[in-house]
């Protein structure tokens, strides 16, 4: 047996305490459903993952950055309604129906319109878009999307002249939610986005990563990707879109105001209440290479800043 001493260890390989306090609770949660921990590292892709998408290479896209693996991608995720715990989706996810699946459009729009997942897959040619995704607890990937501006889908619906923002509503059935007691969230999940963000060329309708289907951890089988904004702001797992004049309610604002804003732009300069958001650790790099600084507007200031012009962003934060 090879036993290492502590400081050989890189961070990311060290088990939580949380974790390992509950690890017979979490290995038990996962032979109920038929998998180990090991299996659901390694497989953790849905019945409709491993299809391969079409698409094209996309000039909105960053280079020169070293992908985070598809494991990594896979296996570290957020989706409170399937555990709080990193690996948990990878595992409960699966109990996701994404087939059939419908996208309703509705509020404030000439053409109030409903889309299955195939017509939304053939609406326009997919493109393949290499985006920073910046989470607010400060880690971050470099991530290999597949999708198509979600501006091409409003236009589709005509937004009227009154709507100033989008909401986004994810799935929910209670019949398929794991813990949803443990979060204190009230579901259905919340997102919303003002107008000219939602029409912004670099947000993504996304329907896949690494060339498939998106895994259902990753929000299949329709999500947003919003790449100057934390994570939490690109809602997974879609049924709503929502065209309203007023500011819509968004499941982390309205659960915690004073650590989660409205507009959540990655910024730098504005800690969350409890931590810097200064640095960011880079999922599945070597533990020397992990921490990186964090970008203004997650590095895509050019594109994006303009959309704040006279706005202050330690207060809308």
């Amino acid at each position: 047996m090879l036993i290492r001493k502590p400081d050989d260890i890189p961070a990311l390989e060290i088990t939580p305490k949380a974790d390992y306090m509950n690890r017979r609770k979490f290995l038990a949660q996962a032979a109920a459903v038929g998998l180990t921990a090991g299996s659901a590292l390694f497989s953790p892709r849905s019945a409709f993952a491993g299809t391969k998408l079409q698409a094209v290479k996309s000039p909105l896209t960053t280079t020169g950055e070293e992908l985070t693996s598809y494991k990594d991608v896979t296996t570290f995720n957020n989706f409170y309604e399937f555990g709080t715990g990193k690996e948990e989706p990878a595992i409960y996810a699966q109990d996701l129906p994404t087939r059939p699946w419908t996208l309703r459009v509705e509020g404030k729009v000439k053409k109030p319109l409903t889309f299955d997942i195939d017509q939304l897959l053939k609406l326009r040619p997919l493109e393949d878009r290499v985006y920073r995704h910046r989470c607010v607890e400060a880690w971050s990937m470099v991530i290999p999307w597949i999708g198509y501006s979600l501006s091409e889908l409003i236009k589709q619906c005509e937004p009227l002249s009154t709507a100033k923002y989008v909401q986004f509503l994810s799935w929910y059935d209670k019949r398929y939610i794991h813990w949803p007691g443990q979060t204190g969230i009230q579901w259905p999940y919340s997102e919303g986005l003002r107008m000219d963000e939602a029409m912004h060329p670099l947000t993504l309708l996304t329907f896949g990563l690494y060339g498939e289907v998106l895994p259902n951890q990753n929000g299949a089988p329709v999500r947003i990707v919003v790449p100057w904004k934390y994570g939490f702001k690109s809602a997974k797992s879609i049924v709503t879109m929502r065209f309203i004049d007023y500011m819509p309610p968004t499941t982390w604002n309205e659960l915690a105001p004073t650590e989660y804003g409205f507009y959540s732009n990655v910024n730098p300069n504005v800690d969350h209440p409890r931590w810097s958001q200064k640095t960011e650790r880079r999922i599945g790099q070597p533990f020397y290479a992990q921490r990186k600084t964090t970008l203004f507007l997650n590095g895509y200031a050019d594109q994006v800043a303009s959309l704040y012009t006279g706005m202050d962003l330690k207060r809308n934060f």
